[in-house]
């Protein structure tokens, strides 16, 4: 099994860089999303409104989603090689391919730049705003550009290496448990007066398990900056300077790593909800973000994944070698 979990998974990331996510086809994590909402209406009826309340249901809640999202793949996968090894390695490869998303997030900032090229900073806000939780009404141009960047140099980590790095140790099931590790910081990791406590568990956890995954993303990141055409040196430079940076311990990595080799500077101040959010800036003002730095960045997620590919399953094969 653990050889066609190995093929399944290289399949996989082929699919995504080709296919990605059709449209049309409900995904695992809206299900997953589905399942969050569901549980977390449950679980607020059951336990007090007090702090120690809901931090309590939202533990119950990360643990439920976690074992869930893992027994579900896993009894699909046991079937499937009951049936026949051919039947599981097409499912296994399906899976991989959901679990990863280089081609979802290609494509969704590539909308942006679009809109950009299209002089339509409405339709760019509105574009924008699908894959960013900050403000975007009052966006400019440079502003949109910049949060189509960090979205893509910070996703490269969350949405690329880190599911990357979770199937090469676990095939699909640890995948999945991953991805709704991820889906419940996005939904509950808020830090306002409705999730401030409930979400705590997820907001923490998501940052355990992004840890390792995030430093190895900017590493390979940086390998990417040389093979892409970009400043190498720089990527570096900054990344050692300006990784510590961000409010998170994980984002600011491969963001730090994306402003250096493109050249620009990221973050700094945005609104969420409508309220202003102080936060500082990582890379140097060398030059003002310009469209053409979301598909570089796209080049650089592309490149940086494929090393990663490499890398990752060298040290599988060599597992078991």
């Amino acid at each position: 099994m653990y050889r066609y979990t190995t093929i399944s998974i290289f399949a996989g990331v082929l699919l995504d860089f080709i296919v990605g996510d059709p449209h049309g086809i409900m995904h695992p994590v809206v299900i997953i999303g589905k399942m969050i909402n569901c549980l977390e209406a449950v679980l607020r009826r059951i336990f007090p409104d007090t702090a120690g309340g809901k931090r309590a249901a939202g533990t119950l809640l990360w643990v439920m989603v976690v074992l869930i999202s893992c027994a579900a793949p896993a009894a699909v996968l046991y079937a499937a090689w009951r049936l026949h090894p051919a039947a599981y390695c097409v499912i296994a490869s399906v899976m991989c391919c959901q679990i990863m998303a280089t081609k979802a997030l290609k494509d969704e900032s590539g909308k942006v730049y679009q809109a950009l090229m299209e002089r339509d900073i409405v339709k760019a806000r509105r574009c924008v705003s699908m894959i960013v939780g900050r403000d975007t009404d009052s966006l400019d141009e440079a502003g949109v550009t910049r949060a189509a960047v960090e979205t893509v140099a910070e996703n490269t980590s969350d949405g690329s290496i880190a599911p990357l790095f979770y199937l090469m140790l676990g095939g699909p099931v640890l995948g999945f448990a991953y991805k709704a590790v991820n889906t419940m910081d996005s939904m509950l990791g808020y830090k306002n007066g409705k999730y401030l406590d409930f979400g705590r568990t997820a907001a923490r956890m998501d940052d355990v398990w992004n840890f390792i995954p995030s430093r190895l993303a900017a590493v390979f990141m940086t390998l990417a900056s040389f093979f892409a055409g970009f400043d190498g040196k720089n990527a570096w430079r900054i990344f050692l300077r300006d990784r510590q940076k961000s409010s998170s311990p994980n984002a600011g990595q491969t963001e730090a790593v994306c402003a250096g080799a493109l050249g620009v500077r990221l973050l700094g101040d945005c609104r969420y909800f409508g309220e202003l959010h102080h936060k500082e800036t990582v890379g140097d003002a060398d030059r003002e973000p310009e469209p053409e730095d979301i598909m570089r960045a796209n080049r650089l997620l592309y490149v940086t994944v494929i090393l990663a590919a490499f890398a990752f399953g060298a040290l599988r094969l060599l597992w078991k070698w």
